[in-house]
């Protein structure tokens, strides 16, 4: 039986025709009119470590790096691994793929290699190639790249760039809506728009696709099949899958790890806890820990939120429904999530057994902000819960800052029992990067 090595070797000529229909589509590309997202800036073609952008499937991670390369009018050369016919490369392979890309562009200083980890071994040819000084720019929709193999191999070597589906001033970026002039005709179309993206979610290819459904139904199928079956070899993948189905149809969800293992016949609680780790990492679902100075409570009270709202009832046997008031609040943690990774800080939630507060931004074991999130103020009820969550999880954290955003258009400033609260609509929110 030949080894990996041997076959591909034989199939060079194939390896290298995967490889000129990949240039073939970068040239395609380069007739397309592509938006500028803030993640593009934290890309460093300049710095001599791996530039490494890593989030869930289809969210653009491709198409970010290639503005940026193309941006910076740089030589490069490109392969992506996610094709399966580049299945079952080895790490002993890739000098032959380094061989053919210098056949195909000529010389290159910089080299983009899409979806590695699909290469078992990719960290030590990414490190050989760091040491020759080539630049390299490496994406990824598994975050193991980071805390296992490339945290290993490249420690003090890379830089992380997380890309998330679409956000809703991405959204405005690409639909060309003004955001900077708030006229009363600007401030309605943004309205509009906010309730569209609320409903259809942010991946990219969503905003022209027919049947949106099949597509995040597939897309689904492919991050169980492809980066959790294959790549953490489960072998118990109707467990997971449904496990995944009940987070995203409960999200945004306390995780109850107990429950999961009961309801999904899994064996033990270490592999509850492996299974979750997997969701995660494939960025099928996002986790947001207690607020606490205690390491124990923040692990073993964490809340579950769907990576983009299109995950929520766009698969499917979706069972969520359209509530509004979950997916509002989805799409303020996502938000969230992009800023903190960009700006280096923590995000949480607050709970001290009688209140609650939504999310706290954290710079270390100073907070920043607390928010709220809640569809409406309008009935008295809910203001007061709501106010009640927002002045506890500023008092509970010494936030400097505490905002409660809402679906409606109205603005207002409180001020309760000593604390300043900012009412804040989402859509003005969002644009405000």
């Amino acid at each position: 039986m030949h080894s990996n090595k041997t076959m591909n070797s034989m199939n060079a000529s194939i390896i290298e025709k995967v490889l000129l229909e990949q240039q073939d589509e970068l040239e395609g590309m380069r007739g397309d009119v592509l938006i500028h997202r803030p993640e593009e800036d934290r890309i460093n073609l300049q710095s001599k470590l791996a530039q490494v952008v890593i989030g869930v499937r289809r969210s653009g991670k491709s198409t970010l790096c290639f503005n940026a390369l193309e941006k910076a009018g740089v030589n490069y050369a490109y392969a992506n691994f996610d094709d399966d016919r580049l299945e079952g490369l080895t790490a002993d392979d890739l000098d032959k793929i380094l061989e053919l890309l210098y056949k195909i562009y000529g010389k290159f200083d910089y080299l983009f290699l899409d979806e590695i980890q699909n290469v078992e071994g990719w960290h030590l040819f990414v490190n050989r190639l760091l040491r020759q000084k080539l630049h390299i720019v490496v994406t990824g929709s598994n975050s193991r790249l980071l805390s296992g193999e490339l945290a290993s191999h490249l420690t003090g070597r890379h830089h992380k760039i997380e890309l998330f589906p679409f956000s809703f001033a991405d959204w405005c970026r690409y639909k060309s809506v003004e955001t900077e002039h708030l006229t009363t005709r600007n401030r309605g179309l943004l309205q509009g728009e906010f309730a569209r993206y609320m409903k259809q979610g942010g991946f990219p290819e969503l905003l022209y696709e027919t049947d949106q459904k099949d597509y995040i139904n597939t897309l689904f199928d492919n991050i169980i099949s492809q980066d959790i079956k294959k790549r953490f070899k489960v072998r118990n993948v109707d467990a997971i899958k449904k496990m995944a189905i009940n987070l995203l149809d409960t999200a945004p969800t306390f995780i109850v790890k107990e429950n999961l293992q009961k309801n999904f016949a899994v064996k033990s609680d270490h592999t509850v806890n492996k299974y979750l780790s997997y969701l995660t990492q494939t960025y099928l679902v996002s986790t947001l820990s207690k607020y606490s100075t205690k390491s124990k409570e923040r692990i073993r009270n964490e809340k579950a939120y769907a990576i983009d709202v299109a995950f929520m009832d766009k698969r499917q046997d979706a069972f969520s429904g359209p509530n509004m008031g979950f997916r509002l609040e989805t799409i303020v943690y996502l938000e969230l999530r992009r800023r903190c990774s960009r700006q280096g800080l923590d995000l949480y939630y607050y709970n001290n057994g009688t209140s609650e507060a939504d999310f706290v931004v954290c710079d270390g074991n100073k907070t920043q902000a607390v928010y709220q999130v809640t569809f409406s103020l309008e009935n008295e009820k809910t203001r007061r819960r709501e106010i009640r969550g927002a002045v506890a999880g500023t008092k509970g954290t010494n936030s400097e800052k505490t905002y409660i955003i809402t679906d409606h258009d109205d603005e207002e400033t409180l001020v309760v029992n000593g604390y300043t609260i900012y009412v804040v609509p989402v859509w003005k929110w969002l644009i405000a990067e």
